[in-house]
């Protein structure tokens, strides 16, 4: 099995674009990616966001001087089985080197815990899921299929 790359992922209760502007000031880099939520897809019933969540941040990178990354996201206060707190705004991201990986990683460490997204395809073209451990610590696994990327 094998990790490609960890990253910290940081949580935020709708001022993740302020927390790496100022993050990305004191650290420099590169922010290559804001996802907001109005860019998703409509769920299985056809729910869009709310529209006080439209511009909050879905995804969003930074990517420091050295190479490392830093990931981040508003969490809607509506959002299923999470509520946003200090202690729980913070996960590890692996991004596997292959699908098969992806399993591996995910069904490994999310046993015993609890699955909060499971392992599933995306709109956004990854194959990803996350989970909190039997420990309390919260994951996330991703695989980017370069076949099934957004350009």
């Amino acid at each position: 099995m094998k990790c490609q790359q960890s990253s910290l992922y940081l949580y935020f209760d709708g001022d993740c674009e302020a927390a790496f502007t100022f993050y990305q000031t004191v650290l420099g880099g590169e922010i290559p990616y804001v996802g907001r939520y109005k860019d998703m897809p409509a769920d299985e019933s056809g729910n869009k966001c709310k529209p006080e969540d439209e511009n909050k941040i879905m995804h969003m990178s930074l990517i420091m001087p050295n190479g490392g990354q830093m990931l981040g996201s508003d969490v809607p206060k509506e959002m299923p089985g999470y509520e946003l707190k200090v202690g729980n705004n913070v996960a590890l991201s692996l991004n596997a080197t292959s699908r098969e990986d992806a399993d591996k990683i995910f069904n490994g460490l999310s046993a015993g815990g609890n699955v909060t997204m499971p392992l599933d395809d995306t709109f956004w073209g990854a194959y990803f899921g996350m989970w909190t451990d039997k420990f309390g610590v919260n994951w996330m696994v991703n695989y980017d299929d370069p076949s099934k990327m957004q350009s």
